[in-house]
């Protein structure tokens, strides 16, 4: 492959001349093509949806794998993508089936080919979640929203990579890192163990220079976002149209921001999870990535709505909480007299926003305001309880939480841990998606998954590929007790505190202007920001996830611009700039105003721009000057 070393005003220069889908009357390509680029080609006879998926495989197949051992030149230059964990052999059947079919009424996604990450399940291809002990696991049945994406006419054109369990499995772990990934990587002759395993952002596809741990490992120097890794890289780099994600605390919105995407994380509620491998259900969404909001809307219809297998999407049955049509909510005057308030602390300065992000910031606001919207500075009147009440990751956590006296704020949450190990476990108990299978080879035997501790027992027993990062968490979680007794009841207090602090005393007030009595002592004076009603908050790209996750409130992230790589390497290496994204979030099913306030945005700034690194092939344009037979 070849690499385009640019320098940053190059950069957005090349970039903005790639031509969109419908610049040439006479000529359709796939590179930025919208899901209404492709479907109007189709309505006009220019194209069917093999030709689409031919071209996409064939991007695929260029920029995304490799057959000769990676690194690739010893670790210098461009270095395939590896956002795809499996592409489906069968992806042009599927579409040459559905052109048979030859009906796209009631179908929103026909033709459209989608990536999904791999911890969703599918029967036609394996769901792993990033991780060797489940390597070769094949569900028996579709996730719910898989089968929904089929019935939509989607065509799943692979299982996107991922950090390994959604990036709850061990400390440390660079986004965008798996086991699987790595296994699969080193059966090809001449890869390096050490290196393999990572994806790698199209904006700047290489290793990392520096020589000093931890950064020699073979990670990319720009971070591919994460745990959504793989639709993230696949998407941005135009190798599938849209792609659908999960999110327990900022794996939407993350990757999304990285890769100059739009992702939208729902409300917890909006789209089932059955069939998706979890961290928790108290936390965890699907959701959707695009290069537009219009396209993410699209998707997000698709995917809404009720699964009597999951009981948050009970909600659905009410009307007017979730659409089958998200775009009705597109509109350019939607900021018109919206009130946003804008948190600063820490988001902005304790996580160290930085001179150039803090800019592109600033910019944002000022588009928001030329657009009709009030922005003001207001804290989350709960924060400084929230910063100091973290998220429990291992066992020495555990043994802390243990210790912490009842009705004491504890130093940490054990909300996810104890979600990861309890759910797990009744994902790999379904007959539908489990038992677990792990990977095997002639050096590793198969082995049946069933816990856990299952997971934690094979890793152990197969370190050299299975413990890079090792498993920390994990063996934090399962040293929960997740029956009655003291973690349960200590999980139900977490669990209500979390809400206490980010709902209620929290981002509620922001919503409402109004302190509740219960909230006496968790709430900052709030000065000039007091009794005030705020429409949504704006972070800077995922900086702000967790509170809107453990809300389990909707966050809707869009394109912002470009700051330069933060990483400290050589100035000869010359880094390429990384995509940053601007977050809206909101109050439980706002998901139409976000939609709206994103768009009214996105179609003012244009930030999007696609990377030089991946530039159109000849494979990617189709004439379009007659109609096929």
């Amino acid at each position: 492959m070849k690499r385009f070393s640019v320098l940053a005003p190059v950069f957005i220069a090349v970039a903005a001349t790639a031509l969109p889908a419908a610049a040439n009357a006479h000529s359709f390509q796939v590179v930025e093509a919208t899901i209404d680029d492709i479907q109007a080609q189709y309505r006009a006879g220019n194209l069917r949806p093999e030709e689409v998926v031919q071209m996409y495989l064939a991007r695929i197949a260029a920029y995304d794998r490799s057959n000769v051992g990676q690194p690739l030149n010893g670790g210098v230059g461009q270095q395939p993508l590896n956002s795809f964990m499996h592409v489906n052999e069968q992806a042009i059947r599927d579409a040459h089936r559905l052109d048979d079919e030859g009906d796209d009424d009631g179908k929103p996604l026909f033709g459209i080919p989608v990536v999904l990450k791999d911890n969703i399940a599918t029967s036609d291809m394996p769901t792993t979640a990033g991780s060797v002990a489940l390597g070769g696991s094949d569900p028996k049945t579709d996730a719910f929203i898989a089968r929904k994406l089929r019935r939509a006419g989607a065509i799943i054109l692979g299982k996107g990579t991922l950090t390994e369990f959604a990036n709850f499995i061990a400390l440390g772990m660079p986004t965008g890192f798996s086991s699987q990934l790595r296994f699969q990587l080193f059966q090809i002759p001449g890869a390096d163990l050490s290196k393999v395993g990572f994806g790698f952002n199209s904006y700047d596809p290489r290793i990392d220079p520096r020589t000093t741990r931890p950064q020699n490992d073979g990670r990319p120097v720009l971070a591919t976002g994460g745990s959504s890794s793989g639709p993230g890289i696949a998407v941005g780099a135009n190798l599938a149209t849209v792609g659908v994600g999960t999110e327990t605390s900022g794996s939407i919105l993350s990757p999304s921001g990285q890769n100059s995407l739009v992702g939208i994380k729902p409300t917890l509620g909006l789209i089932s999870r059955h069939g998706i491998v979890p961290i928790t259900a108290d936390q965890d969404t699907a959701g959707p990535m695009a290069r537009t909001v219009a396209d993410a809307a699209r998707l997000l219809g698709v995917l809404a709505g009720f699964d009597e297998k999951d009981p948050a999407t009970a909600a659905c049955l009410t009307p007017g909480k979730c659409f089958r049509d998200y775009t009705q909510f597109l509109g350019l005057n939607t900021l018109k007299r919206a009130r946003i308030a804008v948190p600063k602390h820490p988001y902005w300065i304790e996580f160290g926003l930085g001179a150039a992000r803090t800019a592109l910031m600033n910019d944002a606001i000022d588009t928001l305001t030329r657009l009709g919207a009030t922005v003001e500075t207001c804290e989350i009147p709960s924060q400084n309880v929230l910063n100091n009440y973290g998220t429990c990751v291992t066992k020495s956590d555990v043994d802390a939480r243990r210790a912490t006296p009842a009705g004491t704020i504890p130093s940490c949450s054990t909300v996810l841990l104890f979600g990861f190990k309890r759910d797990l476990n009744t994902y790999l108990a379904d007959k539908d998606f489990g038992p677990g299978v792990s990977a095997s080879n002639a050096q590793i035997p198969v082995r049946t998954v069933h816990t856990l501790s299952d997971v934690i027992s094979f890793n152990a027993a197969h370190p050299e590929v299975a413990l890079k990062y090792g498993q920390a968490i994990a063996i934090g979680a399962d040293a929960l007790n997740v029956g009655p007794g003291q973690d349960r009841d200590d999980y139900l207090a977490d669990r209500a505190l979390d809400l206490k602090l980010t709902r209620t005393c929290g981002l509620d007030v922001l919503y409402t202007g109004v302190v509740p009595t219960e909230c006496a002592g968790l709430v900052a004076d709030q000065g000039t920001c007091a009794g005030k009603k705020f429409d949504a908050v704006l972070f800077p790209a995922n900086f702000g996830a967790n509170a809107p996750a453990r809300a389990g409130y909707p966050s809707v992230i869009v394109p912002g611009g470009f700051f330069p790589n933060p990483a400290s390497v050589p100035a000869g290496f010359k880094a390429q700039p990384s995509p940053f994204g601007v977050t809206f979030s909101g109050p439980a099913f706002s998901e139409p105003r976000l939609i709206g306030y994103a768009y009214a945005f996105e179609q003012e700034t244009h930030h999007r721009v696609p990377s030089p690194s991946v530039p159109p092939l000849p494979s990617d344009t189709a004439s379009t000057g007659r109609q096929r037979e």
